[in-house]
């Protein structure tokens, strides 16, 4: 899967921060830390020895003892001031407070006591500093879906139990299914629950406001199993996979390189004079349309076929509706 670039950006950060307090660190170590491979490590190290302060003269820049590097050592000389305590000011940080009250009151917070306790203590300590202006800021989560099936759920999640769940598909049809309950997380203003499905015998995600009924059962959940499911990077497109989600190649020339950075995908293929292919999960035919009309002159190739004579039908209904130039 293609790493997106706030993705990398947020492992540069942290590696920066690891680095600069705990001294040299073995390549392996640092790859096995950030999970990532040694050569990804390598590679992060490279890009930030060539990232610093304006000026970017090489004492503005970050810099590693390069006889460590070539030993597989890591060893950070100069952070160029990236450890420094961040210092917000009144309005980010009222706005950062707003963000750990909805996120305290999310599904996936409240599902794991040890990831409550963190958001909370970070709470704490930003609205502490913030003072009199955090508690101006009232942030109330509307939940969807039944409260009870929302307290199995994470009751199921902390104790590490099977789950037995009543659900109904966007189809309508409603099942009864044994699952091994993963994780919770939320996309697109929804919560879902990443579980192991005993009937189907493979990951799937539920929608928790489709799920009628849920009762934690008496076994534990199964370790390996949950290990399958989190295997699964691509959060984004288990969630699509809820609603029927189709997987679709779109290849674009290189003046669309953005809509990688903004798209949801699985792969990037690098192709010939800069074109590039995107592997997308699709729930929404509509929004897939919408995308390739937008950018319909960098659009290259589209797979499967009957995707692709579909977007083309779409195209030629919104030239017709022009009517012949000149009328």
């Amino acid at each position: 899967m293609a790493e997106r670039a706030d993705d990398r950006l947020v492992r540069l950060l942290g590696l920066v921060a690891f680095l600069d307090e705990h001294g040299p660190v073995p390549v392996a170590e640092l790859a096995d830390r950030f999970g990532v491979t040694e050569k990804q490590i390598r590679d992060d190290v490279d890009q930030l020895w060539v990232t610093g302060t304006p000026g970017y003269w090489p004492d503005d820049l970050i810099d590693f003892d390069a006889d460590a590097v070539e030993r597989g050592v890591v060893h950070l000389t100069e952070s160029r001031g990236l450890t420094r305590p961040l210092r917000l000011g009144t309005r980010e940080a009222i706005a950062l407070v707003a963000a750990l009250r909805a996120l305290v009151d999310s599904p996936p917070v409240q599902a794991d006591p040890e990831r409550t306790a963190l958001v909370r203590s970070a709470l704490d300590k930003l609205s502490a500093a913030t003072g009199e202006a955090a508690s101006a800021v009232d942030v109330r989560i509307a939940h969807d879906g039944d409260p009870a099936v929302l307290q199995a759920v994470t009751a199921a999640l902390a104790d590490r139990r099977a789950l037995r769940i009543r659900y109904v598909t966007a189809s309508d049809v409603v099942s009864e299914r044994d699952v091994d309950p993963a994780r919770l997380l939320t996309q697109d203003g929804a919560a879902y629950l990443l579980a192991w499905c005993r009937r189907a015998q493979d990951r799937r995600t539920f929608r928790l406001d489709r799920v009628l009924a849920a009762t934690v059962l008496d076994e534990p959940a199964d370790a390996d199993r949950i290990a399958a499911v989190d295997r699964d990077e691509d959060v984004a497109a288990s969630a699509a996979s809820a609603g029927g989600a189709t997987t679709v190649t779109v290849t674009f020339a290189s003046p669309a390189r953005w809509l990688a950075e903004q798209l949801a995908t699985e792969a990037v293929t690098e192709l010939a004079d800069g074109a590039f292919a995107l592997r997308l999960r699709i729930s929404n035919p509509a929004w897939l349309r919408s995308v390739l009309l937008a950018a319909a002159p960098d659009v290259l190739a589209v797979e499967p076929a009957d995707v692709a004579a579909e977007v083309a039908a779409s195209a030629r209904a919104a030239l017709a509706a022009y009517g012949e130039p000149g009328s």
